[in-house]
Parts: structure tokens; sequence; C-alpha cells
């Protein structure tokens, strides 16, 4: 039997504890909607309010917030004091052209860290590398 998105997004939240409210359920679709890119709570909101105009400001940044929490989409600031919510749960790292604010997801292969077992003291959990980047004139 093939889930469909709704039953499949239903089913995600529930393994991470959360009860699936139809708020909480348009907000993870907008988020898989915007896979590939890097939404910031407020694009996600006009996201959000294109489908449910009545959803509050609190209600979208308080589920982005608490899916954050529960390790469904990982918020960073890969723009200067911007907060951007990444839905892409795979490890990978992060390319930011620095004048448009493109942000493009890099494989997790294709970038090499050494040295991070020679920590004392300290476990390393995750590596995520930010690459800035900032265009040429050829």
């Amino acid at each position: 039997m093939v889930e469909t998105p709704l039953v499949e997004l239903t089913h995600r939240l529930r393994e991470r504890g959360i009860q699936p409210t139809p708020q909480r359920l348009l907000v993870a679709e907008c988020l898989r909607e915007a896979a590939g890119k890097h939404p910031t709570a407020d694009d996600v909101l006009r996201l959000v309010r294109r489908k449910w105009p009545a959803v509050s400001r609190a209600t979208v940044y308080n589920t982005l917030n608490l899916f954050a929490e529960k390790g469904l989409v990982r918020r960073q600031t890969l723009r200067e004091g911007i907060a951007v919510f990444d839905p892409t749960p795979d490890p990978h790292h992060h390319l930011v052209d620095v004048d448009s604010g493109e942000i493009v997801d890099l494989p997790a292969d294709c970038l090499r860290v050494e040295g991070l077992d020679g920590i004392p003291g300290y476990e390393v959990l995750e590596v995520s590398v930010v690459v800035r980047v900032k265009r040429t004139q050829v």
C-alpha cells in the first residue's frame, strides 16, 4: 500500500513524539515543498498562509521551533543574522553566495574534515561546514 504524503507526514510527526495537528501538518507540508531550499520562518509563514490565511505567526514559529527541537528540521544561521530552517535531514554542508544570499546543499562526502578526533574531553556529534563564496568576474 502506498502512503499519501499526508499519511507519511502524520507518521513522521508521531515518530518524533509530535501531535499531528492540522496546523503542524500544514507547516510540515510547506517544508516538504521547500526541500532543497532554506526558508526563513517568514518564508514558511507566507507559504502556510497561502493555504490557510488565518494561521497565526506564533503557531508557525512555535511549530518550526518544535520541529527543530525534535530533529525534523535544522535551524541554522547560514546568512548573516538570519535563521533558516533546513528541511533536509541527511548530513550535508552548505555553500552560501554572499552577494545573492543563495544557499546550496553540498553532499557530506564532498568535503573532508580532519583532526576532530583529537579534541580532548569532547565527542564530535556532527560536522556542518558553511562555505561562503563570492562570484568572481570571468
